[in-house]
């Protein structure tokens, strides 16, 4: 069996394999309110894209502009209806481009 074997490449290589088309309409929203009480805030450390950020007062500041898309904060989110997620209007979100 032929395997290939293919070189390593760095994450900030990968990353500019990558294009968002950024909508105005925000594809997850974050319930701080909810977040507040969260006592893991597994959303900061699971997104690949590093989108979550704890604040001092207990709460979470998210950019969805760079989503990957992947779903993850959604399925690790710990607290019922903190993450509303949906997919991006057409035309719009992540792109990858071959790199």
């Amino acid at each position: 069996m032929n395997m290939h074997q293919y070189p390593e490449v760095s994450f900030e290589d990968r990353m500019g394999t990558v294009d968002f088309q950024v909508g105005e309409r925000p594809h997850i929203t974050v319930d701080t309110e909810i977040c507040r009480s969260c006592t893991t805030k597994a959303c900061v450390h699971a997104c690949p894209a590093k989108l979550f950020v704890p604040t001092g007062d207990g709460g979470i500041l998210f950019n969805y502009e760079q989503c990957f898309e992947c779903g993850t904060c959604y399925q690790i989110c710990n607290s019922a209806g903190a993450i509303t997620w949906t997919y991006p209007d057409g035309g719009h979100g992540v792109v990858f481009r071959k790199g």
